[in-house]
């Protein structure tokens, strides 16, 4: 008991401290990034780190700051938590405003530490209830300036992942795939959405990581599934974990789901890499290991492949937190193939083709949520990793920045990335309820 209460004391502590913003040094260019980053010994902390950005949204003509070569412009604002994109095949994007169930006890983090994380994920803007609806974006002439925006789709539970198969849209709620049926050029369906498969997270389960992702396969026979874990590292046990940390795959003709690929904490964003055909994803590591551990990171996915969570992490790197060790699966674990910094809560992944602003190369564009249990912050951008033949080489650069002001409030959060119809990257971001859009300078 007397642990318990010095352990309350000193994160209220650690949240009060970590409220009032204060400038800091750049996050590290080398530790975490890269095909081979530096790893650091773990520092194993029974209290987390908290430094938070404090939201506050975007006033006037204020944006984000685009890299030489871009120009950015407000694709749509007043939008209402905006989180994940999607682009139909006639240009119409498709934005899901969402946000976690709001169901008491869902995340899975109880006592004390859940309830400092629930006030920090309030104070960085995650705090808001769930809109549960799709908005359509419509820019027929590519001018960047829609001339229509207005609800799609209602009758969801935090949405996120889209994908269009034939004529039936797929939507992953929090806890299952839904469809409706999809005409070209269809302002909103008031159809209501039929369940596909259920997702874990239905009921009264925990749903710690609720998004989850789409993408479908080329001959849109089947759609790939990123499904989070329900833990940091097994705190609510191996059984609560059942096709979590997973890739998932959806046969959509006989509704069989078998699993693709495991031992991903967080896979969020999937995307096709254009050269090889390979899926690839974006993947949110564990915490509590220090600063500079794990790296969040940029793979290619094999199928039947292990990546490590919870057992190991970059590779065979032993995590002794989970219990009990599983030896058998850490020899199996494999190399993800791009650090991308610790804690930096990447999302959005796009695969962006060669142009002037790139130097000529094709690469993948990442939209980094941003830590909040790192000192100093990181992440809160898009970044854009150069590929050659196929893999991700770097080095890294950022593409929008200047979300965090030199204060430490944050304006803005990216999170989905797309390429639009016209070769525009637009970038969802939910703390400035906004779409961005960026393009090349003239």
């Amino acid at each position: 008991m007397a642990r318990f209460a010095r352990t309350a004391i000193a994160l209220t502590a650690c949240l009060a401290a970590c409220s009032a913003p204060s400038p800091r040094p750049p996050e590290s260019s080398t530790v975490g990034v890269g095909p081979n980053p530096q790893l650091p010994a773990p520092n194993h902390s029974l209290i987390p780190t908290v430094d938070i950005a404090p939201a506050v949204g975007w006033s006037g003509n204020e944006a984000p700051v685009p890299a030489l070569g871009l120009t950015v412009r407000k694709f749509a604002d007043g939008l209402d938590h905006p989180r994940w994109l999607y682009v139909l095949p006639n240009g119409d994007v498709l934005v899901a405003e969402s946000n976690a169930p709001g169901e008491k006890g869902k995340s899975g983090v109880g006592g004390i530490k859940g309830a400092v994380m629930g006030k920090v994920m309030k104070q960085a803007g995650a705090g808001v209830n769930s809109p549960d609806k799709l908005v359509l974006l419509r820019d027929a002439n590519g001018d960047g300036v829609p001339e229509l925006k207005q609800d799609f789709l209602t009758n969801l539970r935090s949405p996120f992942g889209m994908a269009l198969v034939g004529n039936t849209l797929y939507v992953a709620n929090a806890d299952a795939v839904v469809s409706v049926p999809y005409a070209t050029g269809q302002s909103s369906i008031g159809t209501v959405p039929q369940k596909v498969i259920d997702l874990p997270g239905k009921g009264n389960e925990i749903n710690h990581h609720w998004t989850k992702s789409l993408l479908a396969s080329r001959d849109g026979k089947t759609l790939f599934i990123g499904v989070g874990s329900n833990s940091n590292i097994l705190e609510n046990g191996v059984e609560a974990e059942t096709n979590r940390a997973d890739i998932l795959e959806l046969d959509l003709a006989t509704k069989q789901v078998d699993v693709y690929a495991t031992g991903l904490r967080n896979p969020v964003g999937l995307a096709w890499e254009p050269t090889t055909g390979a899926l690839w994803t974006v993947v949110n590591e564990r915490d509590e290991l220090g600063n500079d551990l794990v790296p969040d990171y940029l793979t290619s996915l094999k199928r039947g492949a292990f990546y490590g969570w919870p057992y190991s992490y970059w590779g065979q790197h032993v995590d002794v937190r989970a219990k009990p060790p599983r030896p058998d699966l850490v020899a199996k674990a494999i190399l993800p193939d791009y650090g991308l910094g610790s804690h930096v809560a990447p999302l959005g992944l796009a695969f962006q083709p060669a142009a002037a602003w790139t130097g000529g190369k094709p690469g993948a564009l990442v939209g980094m949520h941003g830590s909040w249990n790192r000192s100093p912050r990181a992440g809160y951008k898009v970044v854009f990793i150069p590929f050659a033949n196929g893999m991700a080489v770097g080095p890294m650069m950022d593409v929008l920045n200047g979300f965090v002001d030199s204060t430490g409030h944050a304006h803005g959060r990216p999170v989905g990335v797309v390429l639009d119809r016209h070769g525009g990257i637009l970038v969802a971001d939910d703390v400035g309820n906004a779409v961005w859009r960026l393009t090349p300078s003239r």
